[in-house]
């Protein structure tokens, strides 16, 4: 395993340094250029304000994208673990919403 080295990314126009091997580099760029993609897109929507808001709900929009991924490869049915996450992200979303 390589040693890690710093990178830096930039989420929203603020630099991030972060430990990463050098063979995992590229993933980190294109991770780093998914979230500012969907969190720039979410900012700029006008639903959400703050980035920190923002990034709870991209972490939680990606973190349900990643267990439907999951579900259909085991082809397994855990939709009741879907549904909850879904309507976690709902409710995080009006409570958002209703304190700004």
């Amino acid at each position: 395993m390589s040693q890690s080295e710093p990178v830096r990314v930039s989420i929203m126009g603020k630099e991030y340094q972060i430990a990463c091997p050098p063979e995992e580099r590229a993933d980190l760029f294109a991770s780093a250029s998914l979230i500012d993609g969907r969190m720039r897109e979410l900012r700029d929507g006008g639903r959400v304000v703050g980035a920190e808001r923002i990034a709870v709900m991209v972490a939680l929009n990606l973190a349900h994208e990643l267990l439907e991924c999951q579900q259909q490869k085991a082809g397994g049915d855990s939709a009741g673990s879907s549904a909850r996450l879904v309507a976690l992200a709902d409710r995080i979303e009006q409570s958002l919403g209703s304190s700004r």
